[in-house]
């Protein structure tokens, strides 16, 4: 837990650094990165820093668990340059992705309600001499053209193999269970590099039954995100009304707001 400091200290790097567990190479780093405000200079040169500084930091560094750091940086960078509508904007970005990672789980598991556990199996005649499915009759089950699994086939969705006397592409199993999952995908509006993130963790869990794990580590990643983002704006906006007692970013961040000032 971040050490509290009163707002009439002046912090030394090692005092700000120790106050939330980290280096004096790392606060001179998000100092000069523009994530803390400038510090102040003895008459030796030597930073120094205030409550301010270490409210800054705290500010970062809960912002980042949901966040991500990059976004985090540029949200820290954005405030201490005056620029908040640009913080703000970032913020909306960051949230507008979660929710778009929500939309996803929700239709990867609805597309998994969908698929049939034993599929009903296709028509006779289709399968190939190794065991699988050539592309034509895989197509006709899906409603869909031939083209188009070749295309899902150079996205990554499906690896057919060749047909080692014909070369001809065959479906096996796994293929044609990812095929299934991707058409339902795509049926929900899903972009292919989307719809392939999804298929790689199919394949890493090993079937749609394994996954299930998978989805509930999901579900508890996105939370936590959601959760983490929750404290990071607490943490910004108490940072955002300290700040703003001498820039006037608390007027900004109430006019957002509605509130007088």
């Amino acid at each position: 837990m971040a050490r509290k400091f009163q707002s009439g200290d002046r912090l030394r790097p090692i005092d700000l650094a120790r106050g939330h567990g980290l280096s004096t190479q790392a606060v001179r780093n998000y100092e000069e990165a523009g994530i803390l405000p400038a510090a102040g200079r003895t008459d030796h040169g030597y930073r120094t820093y205030t409550p301010l500084h270490a409210r800054a930091l705290g500010a970062f560094l809960a912002l980042v668990p949901g966040h991500g750091h990059r976004s985090a940086a540029s949200i820290m960078r954005a405030v201490n340059q005056d620029a908040v509508d640009e913080a703000y904007r970032l913020i909306d970005e960051s949230h507008a992705q979660l929710l778009d990672d929500r939309r996803t789980l929700r239709a990867v598991e609805s597309a998994l309600r969908d698929l049939a556990p034993a599929a009903e199996p296709l028509p006779e005649g289709a399968a190939g001499v190794s065991g699988g499915t050539f592309v034509g009759p895989l197509a006709a089950e899906l409603g869909i053209r031939p083209a188009t699994l070749r295309k899902w086939e150079c996205a990554g969705l499906v690896r057919p193999g060749r047909d080692p006397l014909t070369g001809y592409r065959v479906y096996g199993e796994a293929d044609v269970r990812d095929a299934r999952l991707a058409h339902q995908l795509r049926r929900g509006g899903y972009l292919l590099e989307q719809i392939a993130h999804v298929i790689d963790q199919v394949r890493t869990a090993g079937g749609l039954e394994p996954l299930e794990a998978t989805l509930r580590d999901w579900h508890g990643r996105v939370s936590a995100r959601g959760r983490a983002m929750l404290a990071g704006a607490a943490e910004l906006e108490a940072y955002l009304r300290e700040r703003g007692r001498g820039v006037g970013a608390d007027e900004g961040w109430a006019r957002t707001r509605g509130e007088c000032v």
